[in-house]
């Protein structure tokens, strides 16, 4: 039955007209059009795959034909199935294999095979006041995916810069149709002077290897329906010494001179650009004579041991791997400015000194000053006896002159208050003559005083 329907869809092709060449074409005659997503899908083997076709038409059809063909290069096409309207017809050695939903013109291959990959062609006829048919082409491609390739680098123990080559060689378990690509930090590597490629793009010669050429290398593995990437991989290339300096934490640096102050003690540090590290050697030359003073990448300098103020010293980096070395010559002059510095340093600070010793001894002076006119006891006492009434002045007191003069004790002073009456007051200075106490300035001990007073108010007032 498959071949019938085949010789039949033959026929029909050898009887049509332009027009029919035309939907060769273009897919589409009339009032028919058959259209895909896409002329070429990538299936992967033992998976479905699912072929999707739409088709419409803008005249009445009382009868629609599906009809699926498969066709391998130099090779006649064979039917697969076919259907009208809503009954499928099979080739009955596919049947189990292709399946077709109409009136969906879509094709379903579950499971897929290698043998399985070729061009499927889909045919839809339309019957109503005539025949319109339509076609298209649709070619699947079957692959495997890929496995995680794995990179590997010889020779493993590495190689010396300008000396040595390596080779890096990707391999993969599984995939078909894989493409390589080489890449370095991220980036795809490209073919120059030293790059070369096998065939495949498996295999990356490296010739010969240099500094430039240090970085993370990967494999990526492609085909149609996967990719996959290695494991970083980091050759070893043995290069240096480059870029040999010598450097200090105290100190001026002009060229390959350092000026140093006495007294001081200096740390140098000798670096340089080397894989693996270099190992480091410092040498003192003197009086047309050198001889190692230390091994290791720093040399402490103590200015006050050396006997000279001028010292030539070298610092020599060795890479036993490459096999080369570098060197460099430097010159150390200790000076005094340091100590020069430091004792006009101590001369600007002494006037200063002065000066602030002796601010700080007038202010206080200022202050005690202060605080003694303010609190002086004449000032308190006579507050005191101006703020105390009159009547207390006269009140007449007699002293025997033997009582306990313990509490008598202080500071006195008689000040004379004008009286309305007309009274007159003793004054401190000058007492009237009475008694035996004469006109002249009053001269005796303040009991005298205290008891005479009294004495001459009461005469004054009789």
């Amino acid at each position: 039955m498959g071949q019938d329907a085949f010789m039949e869809l033959r026929s029909n092709m050898v009887g049509t007209s332009l027009c029919k060449i035309y939907l060769l074409l273009i897919g589409s005659c009339l009032g028919l059009k058959v259209t895909v997503p896409s002329h070429t899908v990538h299936g992967i083997r033992g998976q479905a795959l699912y072929l999707p076709v739409h088709y419409g038409f803008h005249t009445p059809a009382s009868d629609i034909q599906i009809i699926w063909l498969f066709e391998r290069s130099h090779t006649m096409p064979k039917y697969l199935l076919g259907s009208v309207n809503k009954s499928v017809v099979p080739d009955l050695e596919y049947q189990h294999k292709f399946t077709m939903m109409p009136p969906n013109a879509s094709l379903l291959i579950n499971p897929l095979q290698f043998m399985d990959e070729g061009n499927y062609i889909v045919k839809v006829n339309i019957q109503g006041n005539g025949t319109l048919s339509a076609s298209q082409k649709i070619q699947v491609t079957v692959d495997d995916p890929v496995t995680k390739p794995t990179v590997q680098s010889h020779p493993v123990s590495g190689a010396v810069e300008y000396v040595g080559n390596i080779t890096l060689t990707c391999r993969v378990e599984g995939g078909t149709r894989l493409v390589y690509q080489w890449r370095k930090n991220g980036k795809p590597v490209c073919i120059n002077s030293s790059h070369s490629f096998s065939p495949q793009n498996n295999t990356l010669w490296i010739v010969p290897v240099t500094k430039e050429d240090i970085g993370n290398y990967t494999c990526l593995v492609s085909n149609p329906v996967s990719e996959m990437e290695s494991d970083i991989i980091m050759p070893t290339i043995y290069y240096g010494p480059y870029g040999l300096q010598v450097n200090s934490d105290k100190g001026l640096k002009v060229g390959e001179v350092f000026t140093v102050d006495l007294g001081e003690a200096v740390l140098f540090d000798c670096s340089a650009d080397s894989y693996p590290p270099n190992t480091y050697s410092w040498i003192r030359r003197s009086d047309n004579t050198t001889h190692v003073i230390k091994h290791g990448p720093r040399l402490e300098v103590a200015s006050e041991k050396v006997a000279q103020k001028t010292a030539d010293y070298v610092c020599c980096a060795y890479n036993n791997i490459t096999g080369r070395r570098d060197e460099t010559h430097f010159t150390v002059i200790i000076t005094s400015v340091g100590l020069e510095k430091l004792a006009q340093r101590g001369k600007s600070l002494s006037p200063l000194a002065s000066i602030t010793g002796i601010s700080l001894f007038l202010i206080i002076v200022m202050c005690l000053l202060f605080l003694w006119k303010k609190y002086q006891p004449y000032k308190a006492i006579r507050q005191k006896l101006e703020g105390r009434p009159e009547s207390e002045y006269r009140k007449a007191q007699t002293f025997s002159g033997h009582e306990d003069a313990l509490g008598d004790f202080g500071i006195y002073e008689f000040v004379a208050f004008p009286d309305a009456s007309g009274v007159p007051r003793m004054s401190s200075r000058s007492v009237p003559a009475s008694e035996g106490v004469t006109g002249q300035d009053f001269h005796g001990t303040i009991y005298e005083v205290i008891q005479h007073i009294p004495v001459q108010q009461q005469d004054n007032t009789e």
